[in-house]
């Protein structure tokens, strides 16, 4: 009966198409649908009314975005009309940005909600995070966003070097291990994104640009700053820029917000997922979830080895020479976000763990039962020799050997610089 009902119901459909075209009736297209051969849609709003710095910013984006509307698969509308979240009109674009502000009344709020609970796409900037009263919209600055109050600023506004936390999503899949971002004032929030399971966190300032800031009482020194990221229950990306430099005496611009080739990429294949245009995947070079894999340093030629082919909690991670043993067989099953966890053959249920949770230079390495903690997760990135570096999910750091080729000395993760120490060869093990 399901197969007939399923019949009659298609062949009913085409009757229904065919009569609507012979009268010349039009056919309403699903909400927020976009086709490869349909350009999608891009709504951004606006204010354009506070701070000489946010104003210049909308001047250069709706000059930007039109100007690769057509090469990239998008039309760019822009309006002040804030409404149109209230109203329905949003339902007519794929994808929204929020470039100076967010939406203020309870209409235009329900409005947005319900838009991207329908699949709606979202990218928001800079200021449209803003707020002190985090609890007046609890599920856009709580939830959506995930930041919660603004907490501090840098001042005045520079250029960051960004660290790529990661490249399987379809925003940063083109993006290099780490850029130079465009110059912007940056923000910081009271609520830690790393501790919300639905944030993914893709970029954040690396520690090599401290300080961030000119004036002394209005820089950073340390810390986590993230800058980029998604929340994986809906289609959206945040970026964190937006703010030019700006002589305020007379009003001149002092900077661009796209002056980064790299940080536009991020824009333009970020806006192909929200539209639908990107339908490609992330490229198929990460290492094969059900082969068991060797891991020998390139600085100093020795292999990734469990201390004394133990298995027990707490069993250094070290390197020794190359032996092709159990002990240095390892396999690299998903989490979620391109991640993997690094389980030894002899026991797959324990992986390589960064003691403590520690976050800091240096912390060792160890075996530990896998209990889904990202510092159990790393992110494995293939590089132009075909060598690979692992990324630690809590910390951003590499997976690092010693400079020399000493037996049993534990490996550690650091801050990923490039080096030799932090590159592997992976070789797959009958």
């Amino acid at each position: 009966m399901h197969t007939i009902r399923s019949g009659s119901t298609r062949a009913a459909l085409r009757i229904l198409l065919l009569l609507a075209a012979l009268l010349g009736l039009a056919v309403p297209p699903a909400a927020h649908a976009s086709t490869a051969a349909t350009p999608f849609k891009v709504l951004a709003l606006y204010n354009g009314t506070y701070d000489a710095a946010h104003i210049d910013f909308d001047k250069e984006a709706n000059v930007w975005f039109p100007q690769q509307a057509a090469a990239n698969g998008f039309t760019y509308t822009a309006s002040t009309n804030w409404d149109l979240l209230a109203n329905g009109g949003v339902n007519a674009y794929q994808v929204v940005l929020f470039l100076d502000d967010l939406p203020q009344t309870s209409a235009q709020r329900t409005g947005f909600e319900s838009y991207m609970r329908g699949g709606g796409g979202f990218m928001g900037f800079h200021v449209s995070a803003f707020t002190t009263d985090a609890a007046s919209w609890s599920w856009y600055h709580n939830q959506f966003l995930g930041s919660g109050n603004f907490q501090s600023n840098t001042w005045g506004p520079t250029s960051v070097t960004l660290k790529v936390e990661d490249r399987t999503h379809a925003a940063t899949k083109n993006l290099p291990a780490t850029f130079t971002s465009s110059v912007s004032e940056w923000y910081s929030w009271s609520n830690d994104l790393r501790q919300n399971p639905d944030i993914k966190i893709l970029a954040s300032i690396d520690p090599s640009s401290f300080p961030v800031g000119t004036d002394p009482n209005q820089s950073w020194y340390s810390g986590y700053y993230p800058i980029l990221w998604t929340n994986t229950k809906y289609k959206m990306l945040y970026a964190n820029f937006g703010h030019n430099a700006m002589n305020y005496t007379t009003n001149t611009r002092l900077s661009s917000t796209f002056a980064s080739a790299t940080q536009n990429q991020f824009l333009l294949d970020g806006l192909k997922w929200l539209g639908g245009a990107d339908t490609g995947t992330p490229p198929a070079d990460s290492p094969s979830e059900t082969a068991w894999y060797s891991l020998t340093n390139a600085g100093n030629g020795t292999c990734v080895d469990a201390r004394s082919a133990a298995t027990a909690n707490g069993t250094v991670i070290q390197q020794y020479a190359c032996n092709g043993t159990q002990a240095q067989q390892f396999q690299f099953r998903s989490t979620d976000s391109g991640y993997r966890q690094a389980g030894i053959r002899a026991n797959p249920q324990q992986v390589i763990d960064v003691t403590g949770v520690s976050t800091a230079d240096n912390a060792p390495l160890q075996l530990w039962g896998y209990s889904g903690g990202q510092n159990q997760q790393w992110l494995p990135v293939k590089e132009s020799t075909g060598r690979y570096h692992f990324t630690a999910r809590h910390s951003g750091k590499c997976l690092t050997a010693a400079s020399a080729s000493t037996n049993s000395v534990q490996l550690t993760q650091r801050t990923c610089d490039g080096s030799a120490a932090q590159s592997f060869t992976l070789t797959a093990q009958s």
